[in-house]
């Protein structure tokens, strides 16, 4: 890695973390560990990944310096949570407290300027239920949860782990504990569970729980992604249309997922459609790896070593000017399908969703 670049706060001429094409970052994820209790078929192999050494991973203290320097210098306003699976993390009501106690500055260009930001978990939810209290009692807002099939056997299939009453289990759980909104993530995978579309959007429909579809991305360890698993955005729309009608929802800006509205007013639904429609233009997202390393896109190829800069008694203006660097340098997008394209070094599970 080059020298950093000698800049100090007081040298900044905005507050805003602004890239080279005018995105604004407003959205960290944060990946709190690389392990994972679950095998998914689209994220690692069954015998599961070498994970990283323990003294290698970013601690509390660790991940809140960086955060705090996310929300009072750039005005970042809204914190996820991911893994790996971040509810095997031990003690991670700590971290979520710490993080929820951050405060948007008063002055921000953001709607929650003053206040608290906005925090996210996103899991498994094989272990939410026995977690679920004390995650909003140390202040959650609010959860997405994966379910990519309401087979038991698929289930079994897909996540190599006979868990699909946990996951339901924790569902239930998030919604009686209040999380607002609690989202449902699914992955659909020709010839896997694209059978499936209409029964998991009637699962939303029944439980109050926003479903949202997402496509299947090259980022499995195993390298095998090809384009004609894709179900595309349109296919998945269309399919779900035939049962129950759709009205789209006003553009989404900044978030992934275009968003859909049943006619007879039973809720809404969602697509990710990160190949066939790609949202990079409106992305105002950041990622911060496990083993601190922050990435500017998920499909990034070059990562910048937050990690060095901790352990090596940094100041924060050094560790502003190192994200403010790698912001600069942020790509327009990830070119999936075309001959540019080129596979991240790290599967899913490594990076953080």
């Amino acid at each position: 890695m080059s020298q950093l670049p000698q800049t100090s706060r007081s040298d900044s001429t905005r507050p805003e973390l602004i890239d080279s094409f005018g995105r604004t970052v407003r959205d960290l994820r944060i990946s709190v560990t690389d392990r994972c209790n679950f095998r998914c078929t689209y994220c690692m192999p069954e015998e599961g990944l070498q994970w990283l050494p323990r003294a290698d991973v970013l601690t509390y203290e660790e991940i809140v310096r960086v955060a705090r320097i996310c929300v009072e210098r750039f005005g970042v306003d809204g914190i996820r949570l991911t893994g790996g699976e971040p509810t095997v993390r031990a003690h991670l009501p700590v971290l979520i407290e710490k993080l929820a106690s951050l405060v948007v500055p008063p002055g921000a260009d953001s709607p929650r300027a003053g206040a608290r930001i906005d925090l996210a978990l996103s899991t498994n939810g094989a272990t939410l239920a026995l977690v679920a209290h004390d995650l909003k009692r140390a202040g959650l807002s609010r959860v997405n949860i994966s379910l990519d099939t309401l087979n038991r056997e698929r289930f079994k299939h897909m996540t190599k782990r006979d868990e699909l009453n946990s996951v339901l289990e924790g569902i239930a759980a998030a919604r009686d504990m209040g999380f607002s909104p609690v989202k449902i993530n699914a992955v659909v995978q020709r010839g896997v569970n694209d059978d499936e579309i209409v029964a998991l959007a009637t699962f939303g429909r029944e439980h109050d729980v926003e479903v949202r579809f997402i496509e299947f991305m090259p980022l499995d360890a195993q390298g095998g992604w090809l384009t004609n698993a894709v179900v595309g955005q349109d296919e998945i729309v269309s399919t779900i249309q035939a049962v129950f009608p759709l009205e789209q929802l006003p553009s989404r800006g900044a978030a992934p997922a275009d968003r859909w509205r049943y006619l007879d007013g039973r809720g809404t639904v969602g697509v990710i459609p990160t190949v066939t429609k790609p949202f990079c233009g409106d992305c105002d997202r950041v990622r911060l790896t496990a083993d601190g390393q922050f990435r500017t896109c998920l499909f990034a190829t070059d990562e910048f070593d937050v990690r060095a800069l901790l352990r090596g008694g940094a100041t924060d203006d050094a560790i502003e000017a190192l994200l403010r660097r790698a912001v600069g340098e942020k790509w327009a997008g990830h070119n999936i399908g075309q001959i540019a394209f080129l596979r991240p070094r790290r599967s899913m599970s490594q990076i953080g969703g």
